[in-house]
């Protein structure tokens, strides 16, 4: 069985605007080696791309309401919820689903995302809230091969190391024997994604193996099997930020939902990059 070595990387919070290649660069100089995996967050990218969308602007349908008000509180807080094996706590919170803010949302997610998607209980089609400020959530990346492929060009030239670059979003696939799915949209090739909410609660309800989304990787050809192992080592290794959600963010600093500013955010460690190596090299 082969055994990984793993080290995150502390930066700064990434706001918009970062220059996250310039950041990735300077986390990875002096640690990484050749044939390394480099383990990137979608989240952190997307953010520093400005592939955001600030939810204060905008106007929920009356689908996107109902959506918050029925969906979220009734079907999730008492019975998907449920069948998923959520907390109470978490349960609680969906049972108080907030109306305006959640409508906004809601909204975000039938337009980029779709119906199925918009009736997940969050991070629908890889959007999400958790370690931004304010209103903001972070919209998947369209582009992640391509990014992939710049930020391994970039260590090549600039540091002289052949590495593997990976990006992954904490979004769960599920395994059942070699089969992998999820709901999120475009993940590797060889991880199936369809479904939706479907999708997640027949993941969540009987219980299948998880582990976080990789949607790109450069420099190499791995199985699914592989890619979802170093996916999971990295996401085990970097942790969740401020939180795993919108709640536990505003808890955290407590404030209410969307008054979580980027100042915040920057007093907290971030470690958006995971260097792994198989061990015995």
């Amino acid at each position: 069985m082969v055994k990984y070595k793993a080290l995150a990387i502390a930066t700064k919070y990434w706001r918009p605007g970062e220059n996250y290649l310039e950041e990735i660069i300077k986390g990875v100089n002096g640690k990484v080696s050749h044939r390394d995996f480099v383990v990137v967050s979608e989240k952190a990218i997307s953010t520093a791309t400005n592939n955001i969308v600030d939810e204060n602007r905008v106007k929920p349908s009356l689908s996107a309401k109902l959506i918050a008000k029925y969906w979220m509180r009734i079907v999730w807080g008492y019975f998907l919820g449920r069948l998923c094996h959520f907390r109470e706590r978490l349960l609680q919170y969906l049972r108080e689903y907030p109306l305006e803010l959640g409508s906004r949302h809601k909204q975000v997610a039938l337009q980029h995302a779709g119906l199925l998607q918009a009736l997940m209980f969050g991070s629908e089609g890889g959007i999400d809230g958790s370690n931004l400020a304010y209103a903001y959530v972070s919209l998947p990346l369209g582009n992640a091969d391509e990014v992939a492929e710049k930020i391994r060009g970039q260590i090549r030239l600039r540091l002289g190391k052949k590495v593997f670059v990976m990006i992954v979003d904490t979004d769960k696939t599920y395994s059942f024997g070699n089969f992998h799915f999820t709901p999120r949209p475009k993940p590797i090739k060889g991880i199936h994604s369809f479904g939706g909410f479907t999708t997640y609660v027949i993941g969540r309800m009987f219980k299948l193996k998880k582990r976080p989304t990789p949607i790109a990787v450069a420099g190499c050809k791995i199985s699914v099997e592989e890619a979802l192992t170093i996916a999971n080592i990295a996401n085990r290794v970097r942790g969740f930020g401020v939180g795993r959600t919108v709640w536990d963010m505003a808890e955290k600093f407590k404030v209410e939902l969307a008054n979580v500013s980027w100042e915040m955010l920057e007093t907290v460690k971030h470690k958006p990059i995971v260097i792994i190596r198989k061990s015995g090299r």
